[in-house]
């Protein structure tokens, strides 16, 4: 099966001298995926997103959706409707002179050519798939809590019609209680819909409970991915474990920290097992289990860890 989108050898800069966020990052997204990247801040897991979005053009490599470049396909193209992302700030992604109805049939009008009152039919019951009351319908944003802008802009990216939806840190600004009920309905959109999720978070237990396939972002760069299963159960990357480590029940980590430069691993600077040849070039991805890979010359053997994640302690949020 084909990938609905795709991230070839992808590298982005701010700026021509500027350094590379995002440093040769391949991955594929079919339909149904529900994909995590996670990485702790400033690791390029939002400059991603937006390149994924097309949004933000590569400095090298490219972006396919649909097997076809993004800077190929033009604002008018249909394609352009297939990937569509949901935003951290659930207020500040709103327009605050619009209601909630009145957000969600503009994106009807505009890309699918609806009528107003057509537009206001559909975004009514777009509104009721992702968990609305009626009530809610006809307020702005500053009179709806976190969790409801947030169901107003997944409704948004929904009029679209989407083939795959890019969630970037959805659930960061929303109670722990609420974050639970957004995830389960973009899961849910997933499964009832077929669409792909890829979801960007900091937070571990969010990935868990939500993805299926985890990539693990250091400085730029894909250091682990797999089954997020496996991820977080067996981590063979010294940076994963560490991240695992850092959970609050598992005690926190204790990092080396080395005045030294590093021309390969990003993390040789704060890795226990770093030896000369980890600072010359960075480490090619192996693949260390059927779809477990790893780019680390000297991987953790996770299951003897004290760090080890238990899969059983985060059965919620």
């Amino acid at each position: 099966m084909s990938a609905l989108l795709q991230a070839k050898d992808v590298v982005l800069r701010y700026g021509a001298k500027g350094p590379d966020v995002v440093k040769h990052v391949s991955l594929d997204v079919h339909a149904g995926d529900a994909i995590g990247i996670v990485g702790e801040s400033g690791s390029g897991k939002s400059s991603l997103a937006r390149a994924l979005v097309g949004a933000l053009a590569p400095s090298s490599g490219e972006v396919l959706i649909d097997g076809r470049p993004w800077n190929e396909v033009s604002r008018k193209d249909v394609r352009r409707r297939d990937v569509q992302m949901v935003f951290q700030d659930p207020y500040g992604s709103l327009n605050p002179r619009r209601t909630a109805l009145e957000t969600v049939a503009e994106v009807l009008r505009v890309a699918r050519r609806a009528s107003a009152s057509g537009a206001a039919r559909e975004a009514a019951s777009l509104l009721r798939e992702v968990g609305l009351p009626t009530d809610t319908f006809g307020r702005r944003a500053q009179g709806l809590s976190g969790g409801q802008c947030q169901r107003v802009g997944i409704a948004r990216a929904l009029a679209c019609e989407p083939k795959v939806l890019v969630a970037d840190e959805p659930t960061s600004a929303l109670d722990v209680s609420v974050q639970a009920q957004i995830l389960n309905l973009l899961n849910d959109l997933r499964e009832h819909r077929g669409l792909a999720l890829v979801l960007i978070s900091h937070d571990l237990g969010v990935i868990h409970y939500a993805t299926r396939t985890t990539y693990v972002m250091h400085s730029g760069r894909i250091v682990e991915s797999g089954d997020t299963d496996e991820i977080f159960e067996h981590p063979a990357h010294h940076y994963t474990l560490a991240l695992l480590a850092s959970l609050p029940e598992n005690g926190g980590a204790k990092l080396a920290v080395r005045d030294i430069e590093s021309q390969g691993c990003s993390f040789a600077t704060r890795c226990p097992a770093m030896k000369a040849e980890c600072t010359t070039a960075p480490p090619p991805p192996e693949k260390i289990g059927p779809r477990h890979q790893v780019s680390c010359l000297y991987p953790t053997i996770a299951t003897d860890q004290p760090g080890r994640f238990d899969a059983t302690e985060r059965a919620e949020l």
